[in-house]
């Protein structure tokens, strides 16, 4: 078999892509992120620089599953480190309530009644488990200077929704 397709030994862990979101960004885009989204990844950044990755270090590098770790810990560093290195902090706290804006928290209703929660947030923070979506998804675009009280019209795979906006956080 040719060596092309075989790897050198299957002791050694395979390096997993992982890019940073805002390396995705459209040229000349800012990279926003709320001020609490930089705290946290500098909180991370800090928590595996100075603890996760010297304790894995110390356990040993002959085991895999210790190489895999340290090598997810130090692929995970450069994330952050990328990441913050184009971070443009965005005070949310500081904007008004009163109209939809990067960093708020909206309450919206659908026409059959159903309530949804979304956070408008940069792309590198983006979690759809707690509604945190990114301030370029279809849903923020739709949402972004609504006030509440404001139908807003979004797109999705059935068809368009009609949004009505609750409150806004």
């Amino acid at each position: 078999m040719n060596k092309a397709f075989t790897k050198e030994s299957d002791e050694e862990p395979e390096e997993p892509d992982e890019f940073p979101r805002s390396a995705q960004l459209p040229p000349g885009t800012p990279n926003y992120t709320t001020t609490d989204g930089v705290a946290r990844m500098r909180e991370e950044l800090d928590r595996l620089t100075n603890t996760e990755a010297p304790a894995a270090a110390k356990s040993g590098t002959a085991d895999p599953e210790a190489k895999r770790r340290l090598l997810r810990i130090e692929q995970r560093i450069n994330y952050l480190t990328a990441c913050l290195r184009t971070a443009v902090a965005m005070n949310a706290a500081a904007q008004s309530a009163e109209t939809v804006r990067f960093g708020s928290t909206v309450w919206v209703q659908d026409q059959a009644g159903a309530e949804f929660e979304y956070r408008i947030v940069g792309v590198d923070e983006i979690d759809l488990n707690r509604g945190w979506v990114s301030w370029l998804s279809p849903i923020a675009k739709a949402l972004l200077n609504a006030k509440v009280g404001s139908s807003i019209a979004f797109r999705t795979p059935r068809g368009e929704e009609q949004l009505l906006v609750v409150r806004i956080g």
